[in-house]
């Protein structure tokens, strides 16, 4: 059997969505953005290791979080019905479980860092099990999403240097912004079926301003990577790559002008390349 088929098979697995990896890239590449400008261009193994598995491991968690907690609504929505809780494949109570194994595997990661880095390890971790509630809660999940993907900045930061300089923040507010936006692609994707059960979003606080505030916040985003960038005294390269970006937003708001579901997904999908490209012109940047 090919891997590709056992993940898509195998209920564990899809519950952790190893089977659709979008979620691990996205998370990824600004948690690079973030070792790369701490560690000026040279992270250490140990701390690249960690990070990565630590990545691999927690949006592992916060799917499988994010299952537990829209159980009671994911079986009337077509798009989740066959995941594996509602499905019945795998019983909510298990599911939890393997949440907690999974930030148990995430705690011993962080252990083998600094004192520093595991206390912000605990905020994130706060941070990702409250997000999946806040559809219920608040009109702006997406802000709390954008929250945790941006902590893996001071947490880099922490790990290489031992400190939490402001200028850091210019990163993290970059990803919270960058992360409102993409998600809100994803959120236009299901806006129907979400306002019949309840669930609440950006997609449905922006209503037809919504592409309009994507936009405002993705230019807000490459304003503030801008600025980091002449703080952290890079060059062209990465001023490249940042022009890069800009133009996969532009073809994000091409793909998701008629807000149909498909060319929504196809541009929350397309951020995995702006931010592969954000890394690789910094370290490019940072290596010649």
């Amino acid at each position: 059997m090919r891997p590709i088929n056992y993940l898509k098979q195998n209920p564990w697995f899809r519950l952790m969505r190893f089977d659709k990896p979008i979620g691990i890239y996205l998370l990824l590449w600004p948690t690079y953005w973030g070792l790369w400008f701490a560690s000026n261009g040279q992270p250490s193994l140990k701390n690249l290791i960690i990070f990565t598995l630590g990545v691999i491991v927690m949006r592992a968690a916060g799917c499988v979080i994010n299952d537990y907690a829209d159980r009671h609504v994911d079986g009337s929505v077509d798009r989740t019905k066959h995941r594996p809780i509602p499905a019945g494949e795998i019983k909510p109570t298990h599911g939890l479980t393997l949440f907690l194994a999974l930030i148990v595997i995430a705690l011993f990661l962080v252990l083998q860092t600094n004192p520093l880095t595991i206390k912000l390890a605990v905020v994130g971790v706060f941070l990702a099990a409250t997000y999946p509630f806040l559809k219920r809660l608040t009109q702006l999940p997406q802000l709390g999403l954008g929250m945790a993907w941006a902590w893996a900045v001071p947490m880099a930061f922490a790990a290489e240097q031992q400190a939490l300089p402001a200028s850091l923040w210019l990163i993290s507010g970059a990803i919270v912004l960058w992360t409102i936006a993409f998600d809100t692609y994803y959120a236009m994707a299901d806006r129907e079926e979400d306002l019949k059960i309840g669930i609440k979003s950006t997609a449905i606080l922006f209503g037809k301003q919504d592409l309009l505030i994507i936009a405002v916040l993705q230019v807000l985003t490459l304003i503030l990577l801008a600025t980091a960038g002449n703080y952290f005294n890079r060059g062209w390269i990465y001023d490249l790559s940042l022009i890069i970006a800009a133009g996969y937003f532009v073809s994000q708001h091409l793909q998701a002008r008629a807000r149909k579901t498909e060319g929504c997904f196809k541009a929350f999908l397309n951020n995995h390349r702006v931010g592969m490209a954000v890394f690789i012109g910094l370290a490019l940047d940072y290596s010649l």
